[in-house]
């Protein structure tokens, strides 16, 4: 009789994880090997968030906490859901957990049971349909479609949504496509979201400051605030300050799901680092002039990824609205053959192409749940971006 529990069959491991663990271990062992696997910033963590876990170290605050977030962090959440967002949450409405990723794990374990439904449009990231079999729900996956900008429509949404619906999981900007929604065009799916008032909204805001060519961010209990007493917020520091190992995130939503949250977290991580809390209260609370420097670099790789990548014969790439990740058509190197004669038939054989061929690195659509895509992140220097894509270049220009 094996060991393994029956539920471990109904996920698999991240394939952005693996494709970036293979990649390393490739550079470990001499290959020159350009990895656009990982959804991590190139920048440093600001010193002055730095300095605020060491003045936490020296203070000797390095002790367990309360389970979901130290009051100053829930404070700093607060204010940041205020400023940036019109969200009023007071403390028991705010949960802080070990990463983003750890919250909403912690959210669909607290509410889902077998036969609930979660509506998710895809193309999706990676962790999401996995979360919900793990807590014995059934993903609905729904297609956004590349001529709609990777966007979810308004009637695809409610054709979706049954008696079963528990949640919509919602990303904008998105991973893996960029593709993120106007006030307008949330306003629309909320009209059908306030109709159905069983369905509860978890809004997956990660990206919010990774915006581009003027682009105005709004969430949707922002937008439609009788949405605000069945939506699930949530955020983090892991993006948009650099600060993706220091495992932060948060959300905000009613107290009752808050609570339940406090109670998964408690019989299992308990509180994220002490350490970490108290640097992410000086980033929500300290100087934030800095993101748009950031944002105008990741535009300008954006712009690069894009131009470069249209030339490549037989793909094609959108311009995404935000985050930090492209997510191109390679439908026309499908059924094409490789220098050494390896016919490509998936997306999957394109990206083992890549990698094998020219050392780059770049993630498979079927991961996301839209195929012939793939998926490449630009949160890596710019000399590293213009070989990559000279390499794709090459390669796609090899193909016959």
């Amino acid at each position: 009789m094996s060991i393994l529990a029956r539920r471990l069959a109904r996920i698999k491991p991240s394939p952005t994880m693996a494709i970036t663990q293979k990649a390393a271990e490739l550079k470990a062992a001499g290959r020159d090997v350009i990895g656009l696997g990982a959804g991590e910033p190139d920048f440093d963590t600001p010193d002055w968030i730095k300095a605020a876990a060491t003045q936490a170290m020296t203070k000797g605050l390095t002790k367990y906490t309360a389970v979901d977030g130290i009051p100053e962090l829930k404070k700093a959440v607060a204010a940041k859901f205020k400023r940036e967002n019109g969200l009023d949450y007071a403390p028991n409405q705010i949960s802080v957990g070990v990463g983003a990723k750890h919250v909403i794990y912690n959210a669909l374990m607290a509410t889902i049971d077998a036969g609930d439904e979660v509506v998710i449009p895809a193309p999706y990231w990676v962790s999401y349909p996995d979360m919900v079999e793990l807590a014995e729900g059934t993903p609905v996956i729904v297609k956004a479609a590349p001529e709609n900008g990777f966007k979810l429509k308004p009637q695809d949404l409610e054709r979706a949504i049954t008696p079963k619906t528990k949640w919509l999981i919602f990303n904008s900007p998105s991973n893996p496509t960029g593709a993120a929604y106007t006030r307008d065009e949330l306003k629309a799916l909320a009209s059908v979201l306030v109709r159905k008032p069983h369905v509860w909204i978890l809004a997956d805001d990660i990206y919010e400051h990774l915006v581009y060519d003027g682009f105005k961010f709004h969430t949707i209990a922002e937008v439609e605030p009788a949405l605000y007493d069945r939506t699930l917020t949530v955020n983090g520091v892991s993006k948009s300050y650099a600060m993706t190992g220091w495992r932060i995130g948060f959300a905000g939503g009613p107290a009752n799901l808050i609570k339940a949250m406090g109670t998964i977290q408690s019989q299992s991580t308990s509180n994220p680092t002490s350490i970490s809390q108290y640097a992410a209260v000086e980033a929500l609370n300290g100087p934030q002039d800095f993101l748009p420097k950031w944002a105008k670099v990741f535009q300008e790789r954006r712009d690069l990824v894009v131009s470069m990548l249209n030339q490549a014969k037989g793909l094609q790439c959108h311009r995404p609205e935000g985050a930090f990740y492209v997510y191109p058509s390679c439908a026309g190197v499908i059924g094409k053959t490789t220098p050494k004669g390896k016919s490509i038939k998936t997306s999957e054989d394109f990206a083992a192409y890549l990698l094998d061929d020219e050392g780059v690195a770049v993630v498979h659509g079927t991961a996301f749940g839209l195929d012939p895509f793939f998926r490449i992140s630009y949160a890596t220097s710019t000399e590293a971006l213009k070989e990559a894509c000279t390499r794709i270049q090459r390669a796609c220009g090899a193909l016959r």
